[in-house]
């Protein structure tokens, strides 16, 4: 295992932008991770975005977080050797002072499932499974569905939401606070809507089958995995997998709800931490950057990038209905391998979504620019819906 440490270098004076719960201008830092004999171990080859300009962007960020009153978001742009961006707003819990900074935690949801694409991707990478064995071989304790769709999953299909199952099985049950150890006893009767590998079926539960294959194939738990394959190479020092990660941090964002007009404070659902690969990932802006660079091929030490482009080529086309399909210059979207993949104004995009009680959270890469952006909110706000289509209008006018 390679052990990496994060150094710093101040940003451009003309990429500046400002960092602060109040608005305050400072220089930002730039994560760059280094092996210990001082080789580094980004890609610097790739084109910075000539020209940009993201205070547009930024001013109507402000604008609409200030409408909406969203209590506290965090927001960066990346290219995979600097940061270009970074602003927070507003403060980590109502009815308390402090302000959300660059390492306040969130919960990231369903971007979750960019780490766990990534996980396996690794695991086929370096032979320890293959992306069409079956399911059924590597936990031959589940039946799922009936008895030809149990006969035929495979990891791709689990990884790329195409194991023809009805969408999203079971996620009322992580609703009502269910986890999936429990859940995993109703394998058997979710209902199958087509051959696996035929249809789009996005899931939760059945998406963090993945968990399983990792402690079948690796003798440890997906958590352990995580921290000792991504989270501590890329040095992302705040990020982890769990509910005690969460719930034992100083500096950890509050979920939050709109009642009527006020925004609530909300308790946190922990069974959505019990599936792991699906949902279970907490981390900051600063660290979501520097997995933002990660997948921009900026550490291929950690992510080579034949594992990178496993993940980001289409497997399956979505359906119309996400908010997604309502971008207005949207041409195509599939799924990958744990990430969204669009041809938005003639450009391939990556992307993840992701939301739980109480937060949301959004992710975009656009590899072809050599750019990335993140936004964090700990509020269920629609405003996540359009953060990343107004940012990628930004940089492809």
């Amino acid at each position: 295992m390679l052990f990496l440490s994060r150094f710093h270098a101040l940003l451009p004076t003309a990429l500046l932008l400002f960092l602060a719960p109040g608005g305050q201008a400072q220089t930002l830092p730039t994560p760059i991770v280094t092996a210990g004999s001082g080789q580094i171990l980004r890609s610097d080859n790739k084109p910075a975005l000539p020209g940009a300009d993201f205070s547009p962007y930024m001013e109507w960020l402000d604008a609409e977080i200030t409408t909406l009153g969203v209590p506290g978001v965090a927001m960066g742009v990346v290219n995979s050797h600097q940061v270009l961006a970074l602003k927070t707003w507003g403060v980590r819990s109502l009815g308390e002072d402090a302000a959300v900074d660059s390492h306040t935690l969130f919960r990231i949801a369903s971007v979750s499932k960019t780490f766990a694409g990534a996980v396996a991707a690794m695991l086929v990478h370096d032979q320890r499974q293959s992306w069409d064995t079956p399911i059924i071989s590597i936990l031959p304790q589940y039946a799922i569905g009936t008895e030809s769709a149990t006969r035929e999953m495979t990891l791709r299909h689990v990884l790329s939401h195409t194991t023809g199952l009805m969408p999203h099985a079971y996620s009322n049950m992580l609703d009502s606070g269910v986890a999936y150890e429990k859940i995993q006893e109703k394998f058997r009767e979710i209902p199958t809507v087509c051959p696996p590998g035929r249809c789009y079926g996005y899931q939760n539960v059945v998406f963090s089958l993945v968990s399983d294959v990792v402690e079948v194939s690796e003798h440890e738990s997906y958590e352990q995995y995580v921290q000792e394959r991504l989270f501590t190479p890329l040095g992302m020092t705040t990020a982890s997998v769990g509910l005690e990660g969460y719930t034992g941090a100083d500096n950890v964002s509050t979920a939050h709800q709109l009642r009527g007009e006020t925004w609530r404070n909300v308790p946190t659902n922990p069974a959505y931490y019990s599936v792991g690969p699906a949902a279970g990932v907490n981390a900051s802006v600063e660290d979501m950057m520097v997995w933002a660079q990660a997948n921009l091929g900026a550490f291929p030490l950690v992510l080579p990038p034949e594992v990178l482009a496993e993940q980001q080529t289409p497997v399956v086309e979505t359906p119309r209905g996400s908010y997604f399909n309502r971008w207005p210059r949207l041409d195509k979207a599939w799924y990958g391998l744990g990430w969204r993949i669009f041809d938005y104004a003639g450009v391939r995009v990556i992307h993840h979504g992701g939301g739980v009680r109480g937060f949301r959270s959004e992710l975009v890469l656009v590899p072809s620019l050599d750019i990335a952006m993140v936004v964090l909110f700990n509020g269920e706000t629609p405003l996540a819906n359009d953060v990343v289509p107004h940012f990628l209008d930004t940089v492809l006018p």
